[in-house]
């Protein structure tokens, strides 16, 4: 086998990052060498490689689907959002600059194609197949002249597209319909198809439509996956997530002991890799929520003060909304808080501050014998070490450098009491650490809670990839896939008019800008 195919999506979240996965993990079970791919990726979610690199997090995960190393050439763009109109451009894994939506899209962005392009043949040559996850729509019309994620990077590839809608949504064959109908001739001539992402019911009631859509655009319908609940995976999340939704949907597991243990995340702006909490979730026991209001920490045994993009904005946040001041109360009563990244950051005495925010000096909550200095330089490692007696592994993205001037040594942070913090992302996947940790957790508040003693995370999110593999498996046409990704698009596929409006003229150079 040799080739590839982009997973397009009729909207974001339209179910892409899942199924390129999917497809990632069908193949790797069939034994084809398989690497995934998006150009450019717009997320809070990011992850470390092995040679320091910073990608997206749902690239991370879709490699683990394929079983290969995950690499800075599976997303060589990364955009990380520091309000609605600026983000942190990330290039190669590594920070270039900040750029505002219109200086990217005005010029930079098409730049970038060669770059993005570069990487996605160094992967051809050395994978049988790369599966590619777009990004938002294929259709935004306003961005095709500068696109490199959707059709720029199938149209440079000469890759086939299959294009995903969330049916649980609604209006999914007028979105597919749409879709199609707003791509130009040579675009269309690639979109090969569409899947039916998370439906409810008999399928049969649906085929009749599925027949009618085939009709329209003389393209078919390569499956219907059913909906999926409790797939716990990570994904990227855009510049707004739903935070109370973030936790898994399955029912959380009877605990060991007498006690559950709860768990509030505050959810700060810009959150960033809120998956550290995801291992807690998984505990049996363990019931996680994330919170915007003080009076939500009142029940809590542990709060949980996450990353963020925006360390100074959330520390204002914070204070703003009155959980600084619950956060210090519970300090003082020796009830447990954990800040990460960011959060340990805010919990320090002093954030000296000229690059992120520009906010200059700024006090801290306190709560912590540590003073914050951001340096232009970013920190991207992926540290091991040890903590309550075991063995922890972690990876680190930050510009904050910390100065620790007491308490207790805790990874590259400390603890003060029941207040803990480190800038360690993930530290909670070690299953030993994570336990121990736990065990801290109730003696401190006062609960009969008892860690699972066999909760391996690593083999929870095996099986989570292992169903997405099993959706595709089950439930797509996969001998269809399989054609599309040695042969391309089927060269008789028809124009769906009325086709691309015309493009918007070249921007001024007064538009453009360069990190």
């Amino acid at each position: 086998m040799s080739g590839g195919l982009l997973i397009a999506g009729t909207t974001s979240d339209a179910g892409k990052s899942v199924v390129t996965a999917g497809i990632c993990r069908w193949l790797a079970r069939k034994g084809v060498s398989v690497a995934p791919f998006k150009a450019q990726n717009m997320s809070l979610n990011s992850f470390v490689t092995r040679e320091g690199a910073e990608i997206g997090r749902a690239q991370a995960m879709q490699a683990q689907a394929a079983r290969v190393e995950p690499s800075a050439l599976m997303n060589p763009v990364l955009l990380k959002p520091g309000g609605d109109r600026s983000s942190q451009v990330v290039l190669m894994g590594k920070p270039v600059g900040e750029m505002s939506a219109r200086g990217y899209h005005g010029g930079r962005q098409e730049q970038l194609l060669g770059t993005v392009t570069d990487c996605l043949e160094q992967l051809r040559s050395s994978y049988d197949a790369v599966i590619c996850e777009g990004a938002g729509s294929p259709a935004e019309i306003n961005l095709r002249r500068t696109d490199i994620v959707n059709m720029g990077i199938a149209r440079a590839a000469g890759f086939p597209v299959v294009v995903v809608g969330d049916i649980d949504r609604g209006g999914v064959f007028a979105s597919f319909f749409g879709t199609t109908a707003l791509l130009s001739e040579a675009d269309q001539a690639l979109v090969a198809g569409y899947l039916v992402n998370k439906f409810r019911g008999d399928v049969t009631l649906l085929e009749p439509g599925l027949d009618m859509l085939e009709k329209l655009t003389g393209r078919r319908t390569y499956g219907v996956l059913p909906y999926a609940h409790g797939l716990g995976i990570d994904e990227e999340d855009g510049l707004r997530v739903s935070m109370r939704g973030t936790v898994r949907e399955s029912v959380v597991a009877p605990p060991v002991g007498e006690d559950v243990l709860r768990v509030a995340v505050c959810a700060v702006p810009l959150m960033s890799n809120f998956t550290d909490v995801d291992a807690l979730a998984a505990e049996p026991g363990v019931v996680v929520r994330f919170v915007d209001r003080a009076e939500e920490l009142a029940d809590a045994d542990l709060v949980v003060v996450p990353g963020t993009r925006g360390t100074v904005k959330a520390l204002a946040w914070l204070r703003e909304r009155g959980l600084a001041d619950a956060l210090a109360r519970r300090a003082a009563e020796g009830r447990p808080v954990l800040g990460i990244c960011g959060g340990f950051q805010v919990l320090g005495e002093h954030i000296e501050d000229d690059v992120e925010s520009r906010a200059g000096a700024v006090d801290g909550l306190g709560l912590l014998p540590v003073r914050v200095r951001f340096e232009r330089e970013k920190t991207l490692a992926r540290p091991v070490g040890s903590a309550l007696g075991e063995r922890v592994e972690g990876y680190e993205i930050h510009h904050g450098v910390a100065r620790v001037d007491g308490g207790e040594p805790f990874l590259d942070g400390c603890r003060v009491g029941a207040v803990w913090g480190t800038h360690w992302h993930g530290s909670l996947e070690s299953d030993g650490f994570r336990r121990a940790f736990l065990r801290e957790v109730a003696r401190a508040a006062g609960r009969r809670f008892v860690p699972a003693p066999d909760t391996s995370f690593g083999a929870l999110r095996e099986e989570q990839l292992d169903r997405l593999g099993d959706l595709i498996e089950q439930h797509a046409d996969t001998e269809g896939l399989l054609r599309l990704i040695e042969g391309g698009a089927p060269s008789s596929l028809p124009f769906v008019p009325p086709g691309a409006p015309p493009q918007p003229p070249e921007p001024t150079p007064s538009q453009e800008a360069t990190p």
